[in-house]
């Protein structure tokens, strides 16, 4: 008798755990991004004729660097700080940088973790991709 009740309140214990854990998908429309993905992999394959970008952290900032093949073009960027473990803390971002210049983001404008990087940024010609770990404390 002793083991079907520790057999039923380990299956209830399966069951409630189960129920309570959140399961999140990396976008709402991920569907509708999986048809897209094509673009991605030829933004991916043209950013990998470039040097990579450069993604560094300093007190008050996130700083991207782009290419330097890039130096003479303006760029379109719209980044995504997406933290794995906690959908609440990602960050998608967009700017318009001018020729030449890195990219200063406060680092006020997210939280502190772990976030994978994806940067599309793009040319008047040309789109681009990357990605890149980072931790910001």
């Amino acid at each position: 008798m002793l083991v079907f009740i520790v057999f039923a309140l380990l299956i209830g214990t399966l069951v409630y755990k189960s129920m309570n854990t959140k399961y999140e998908l990396v976008t709402k429309d991920y569907y509708k991004d999986e048809l897209k993905y094509q673009d991605r992999i030829d933004a991916k394959n043209e950013s990998s004729k470039l040097t990579d970008i450069c993604i560094l952290q300093d007190k008050d900032s996130i700083v991207i660097k782009f290419p330097k093949e890039l130096d003479a073009s303006s760029i379109t960027s719209d980044i995504w700080f997406y933290c794995k473990t906690d959908e609440t803390k990602d960050k998608h971002l967009k700017f318009e940088s001018p020729a030449g210049k890195a990219l200063a983001i406060p680092v006020s404008l997210v939280s502190k973790a772990n976030y994978q990087v994806k940067v599309n940024y793009k040319t008047t010609k040309t789109n681009y991709y990357s990605e890149k770990e980072i931790i910001v404390r």
